[in-house]
């Protein structure tokens, strides 16, 4: 597969972001992948799965070259973080994340949009009961549904995105926020 991103950083590394980085790896879609999470001694969990190619523990610096940025928290730390990363992130950098609502989920992060930076709201439909680093998988995309808010980003943008996705397993499906 082609590398559609160069770097990727993952911030939350639960089942959702672990499956992320996973899939991503199994799909050659990223030159390098990097996971941040605040969890207590999570490190090290993360380093003995395997999950991602370096780990870093601050948000801010996770996410200063990347150029894709996936934020997979609960929906209610997505303002709090998106306030901590956006001034940090590079011009052209794509910013989305995880959440099942996407209102709260808008009305959280837009007040920290900046226009350097592509805001692409999105959601995977999937799960499963397990949580935390070792329940993530790399095919618990497969034949799912992630929804991509396109807002007003530009197409080529929310098309890459979409590319991106589809390399992962998932179905693309673009949807107004409501």
């Amino acid at each position: 597969m082609t590398i559609l991103y160069e770097k990727v950083t993952i911030i939350g590394l639960g089942l959702i972001g672990a499956s992320i980085a996973l899939a991503t790896r199994r799909a050659g879609v990223a030159g390098h992948v990097t996971g941040c999470d605040s969890g207590d001694n999570i490190a090290d969990e993360i380093a003995s799965l395997n999950l991602v190619d370096s780990f870093v523990a601050d948000a801010g610096d996770a996410v200063s070259d990347a150029d894709l940025v996936i934020m997979a928290v609960p929906v209610g730390a997505l303002g709090a973080l998106s306030e901590q990363i956006i001034p940090k992130m590079k011009a052209g950098a794509v910013l989305t994340d995880t959440g099942s609502t996407k209102r709260s989920v808008m009305r959280d992060v837009a007040p920290n949009v900046a226009p350097h930076i592509h805001w692409l709201p999105s959601h995977p439909i999937a799960g499963t009961e397990r949580s935390g680093p070792s329940a993530g998988h790399a095919t618990l995309f497969d034949e799912r549904y992630w929804i991509i808010l396109p807002l007003d980003v530009p197409l080529d943008v929310v098309d890459h995105f979409a590319s991106f996705v589809e390399a992962l397993g998932s179905l693309s499906e673009r949807m107004e926020p409501d």
